[in-house]
């Protein structure tokens, strides 16, 4: 095993994850609600346009894990993923503490963790960054 293993399976893990989460969002698939429901849940927190809100997540999530996933333009892709984050915490989280069991930010965190990691190392060997 290298590092370059180590990296590819921790991209593919973040990337695959926050498409699956992008992709609730935009076209309501594994369980998700689409832009219609989620945008209905973010105008009840405050942020509208609705709908424009949630597309805009999804996008972000289902872009910056595809840059992950695929280990292209990596710090690119984790900075949508950084702000995602920061959004969902500020705007959801914060208020719950830290623990994910009581609705709080420590899940966020990590994602956030995690993304800047990948992006201040690269996403190494086997990355479309590196053919690049």
């Amino acid at each position: 095993m290298s590092l370059d293993t180590g990296l590819l399976i921790i991209r593919l893990v973040l990337g695959l994850t926050m498409m699956a989460h992008g992709a609730q969002k935009l076209f309501g698939w594994f369980g998700g609600y689409g832009p219609k429901g989620t945008g209905g849940w973010m105008e009840s927190l405050g942020m509208k346009p609705g709908v424009l809100m949630a597309v805009m997540a999804g996008l972000s999530e289902f872009g910056g894990g595809l840059l992950i996933a695929a280990g292209l333009f990596t710090p690119f892709g984790a900075v949508l993923l950084v702000l995602t984050m920061l959004v969902a915490i500020f705007t959801v989280h914060a208020k719950n503490g830290f623990w994910s069991t009581g609705n709080g930010y420590e899940y966020n965190l990590l994602i956030i963790a995690v993304s800047l990691g990948l992006a201040f190392t690269g996403a190494g060997s086997y990355s479309l960054d590196a053919l690049l």
